[in-house]
């Protein structure tokens, strides 16, 4: 039997939290999105709280 353990640290989880409840989604709602954007509001500020 072989049993292989990955550590996410705390980032995997935050992210999915992120992702569940909407956050990113919610944030661009509210700013609006531009074809010309290669990152969305959204995307911006879940990098920021993942990188701290």
């Amino acid at each position: 039997m072989s049993i292989e353990v990955t550590n996410v640290d705390h980032l995997g989880i935050v992210a999915g939290i992120i992702d569940e409840i909407g956050i990113e989604q919610k944030i661009n709602q509210l700013l609006g999105e531009e074809l010309s954007e290669k990152i969305t509001g959204g995307q911006v500020v879940k990098g920021m709280v993942l990188n701290g």
